[in-house]
């Protein structure tokens, strides 16, 4: 898979269709589920795997394939609409969402057949799990991308930093760090807890070509997610709200991890379809 195959107006309507996919699921759970940081992701998830990423459906476990490792794993529902919009995940096992048995939980589980890269539970890791398999990648003269997407709140933790500085120092073009940027963490602001606000300086301190960008801005994104270095690892600092797309949730911290009632999901698809 391709990004010529695919274009902006198609991103655009793939990533429509992912946020109303994102509400059926969190209805149809019956429970609470992390929608602002899901929501948030959407259009960089949409462009990963709608245009940039190489991958093959029939042959998931494909050596040669590029590798999107969900470090922030709260922000599944941005992840597992994805996999569905572009053909890993069935439509069977899409249904199951929290259901006793499924595939498909609250943190991604690795399940490659599904394309689903790693496991996550505490955050902080999926650098460190990146930096192994891109070095890996070098020692093996595999020229696939690693992608690693991360919250700006996880760039609190210690280890984020310890992978920053080995990937620095390995010299590794081929990882690309995004960060969603969206100002909110569990416990409140981030300005309020660690301050990110000179983010993007912090990651260049520690030997990394960095991109700021609009994280809802389909072309935008297309173009700086392509980018890579041959020997310097890529950080894309991308701009987002919380909850994007829904009105009462955009913002709101409230809907870290919220339950959706039939009331508010009503509500919600009004405001993502601007329908009277």
């Amino acid at each position: 898979m391709g990004a010529e195959k695919i274009d902006d107006i198609q991103i655009e309507m793939m990533a429509l269709r992912m946020r109303k996919r994102i509400l059926d699921m969190s209805l149809r759970c019956e429970g609470p589920t992390h929608l602002g940081g899901g929501l948030s992701l959407v259009e960089i998830m949409a462009v990963l795997y709608g245009s940039v990423m190489n991958f093959q459906i029939e042959n998931p476990r494909w050596a040669d394939r590029d590798r999107c490792i969900l470090s922030k794993g709260h922000g599944v529902l941005g992840l597992y609409t994805a996999l569905a919009e572009v053909g890993f995940i069935e439509e069977e096992d899409f249904q199951s969402f929290k259901q006793n048995d499924s595939h498909l939980i609250s943190h991604p589980v690795m399940n490659l057949d599904l394309g689903i890269e790693s496991s996550n539970g505490s955050l902080g890791q999926g650098l460190s799990m990146a930096v192994g398999l891109a070095w890996a990648a070098r020692r093996n003269s595999k020229n696939h991308s690693i992608y690693v997407v991360m919250g700006d709140g996880e760039c609190n933790e210690g280890s984020v930093w310890e992978a920053a500085m080995s990937a620095s120092q390995l010299k590794l073009g081929n990882i690309v760090s995004v960060i969603d940027h969206n100002g909110l963490q569990s416990d409140g602001s981030t300005e309020e807890i660690i301050s990110t606000s000179q983010l993007s300086d912090k990651w260049r301190s520690f030997g990394w070509k960095v991109h700021e960008v609009d994280g809802h801005e389909i072309s935008a994104l297309r173009s700086v997610l392509a980018m890579r270095s041959d020997t310097q690892p890529t950080c894309v600092v991308a701009r987002t709200i919380k909850g994007k797309g829904i009105d009462f949730m955009e913002d709101n911290n409230e809907w870290h991890h919220n339950r959706l009632t039939q009331t508010m999901y009503e509500r919600a698809v009004l405001s993502l379809t601007g329908s009277n």
